[in-house]
């Protein structure tokens, strides 16, 4: 068995020997606890034919514990400082692939069509920069990537919002967009003390689980989207408020707007914080009649 990447000795020596410094533009903090790692690893729940997509593998910590329990790993990494690390950490994985990508920018489908030919079960799992946590997640989501779901670690507040419930101060846009997609779980929290360097913050370890079909089914998805982002622009407003406010030519279209709350069945007076996404699909496609 090879020896563990993630521990402070391990993990000092690489950093000593490529005289590697963090860049704080990055938000790299790498993981120096072993059990957390096999923690994570637990929850993505993979098999002999299963292949994982890690993103920001840093100095190998993760990955090499993804290459012992899965098939193959594909691995993004935007720093080209890290590519001769990574070269050397993982030399003993032959089922390990490092690309140097901004995630946000790759065509991850055809990733996927090239080099996970012999898996079936796919599974993002990734300790995530926290400066683009959220556009990376919805990317995976809305671009319909075929994978079983994400276990990822990031910061504990946004962790907080995407699991949150209706009738919580987390949730908002963020949560019902992503459990439109998956069943969404913190499963772990994580000490800010598990990190080189520590960030400010503690973290979580979030869970989510493709759905077989969106939470609520919509007549038109943009729409529904739009509708909850305009629902939480300013949280102490009523529905009716930010909807005639947010809405194009919302203003104008009060009484229309009153009228589709009415006929989805909600109090022009809750606000959006109170609505599940259920409702919010009632009211999106209500509300689809005046704004086509």
């Amino acid at each position: 068995m090879n020896k563990d990447i993630a521990t402070p000795i391990r993990t000092r020596a690489i950093l000593e020997k490529y005289g590697f410094s963090f860049k704080k533009s990055l938000g790299q903090n790498f993981l120096i606890d072993t059990n957390i790692l096999h923690r994570i690893v637990d929850f993505a729940e993979l098999g002999d034919h299963s292949g994982a997509i890690e993103i920001g593998p840093g100095i190998g910590a993760l990955t090499e514990q993804l290459a012992r329990r899965s098939k193959k790993v594909v691995a993004f990494e935007i720093d080209q400082r890290l590519l001769p690390i990574l070269a050397d950490t993982l030399s003993p994985y032959e089922n390990v692939k490092v690309i140097h990508k901004d995630i946000l920018e790759a065509d991850v489908q055809e990733v996927i069509e090239t080099e996970f030919t012999n898996t079936d079960d796919l599974m993002v799992v990734a300790n995530l920069p926290y400066y683009v946590t959220t556009p990376i997640i919805m990317k995976l989501l809305e671009e319909q990537i075929p994978i079983r779901g994400i276990v990822c670690m990031l910061q504990k507040e946004v962790a907080d919002r995407i699991s949150a419930k209706p009738g919580t101060k987390e949730y908002g846009s963020l949560s019902i967009a992503v459990q439109y997609y998956t069943k969404a779980e913190t499963v772990m929290i994580v000490p800010k003390t598990v990190f080189v360097p520590q960030p400010n913050v503690d973290s979580a370890v979030i869970r989510l689980t493709k759905r077989e079909e969106p939470a609520v089914i919509v007549k038109d998805e943009t729409f529904f989207f739009q509708v909850t982002r305009a629902s939480f622009a300013q949280r102490r407003k009523t529905l009716l408020n930010n909807l005639t406010s947010q809405l194009p030519d919302g203003k104008q279209k009060k009484e229309e707007i009153i009228s589709a709350l009415n006929a989805a069945g909600i109090e022009p007076t809750r606000r959006g914080e109170t609505l599940s996404v259920q409702e919010f699909g009632r009211l999106s496609d209500e509300l689809l009649h005046y704004f086509q």
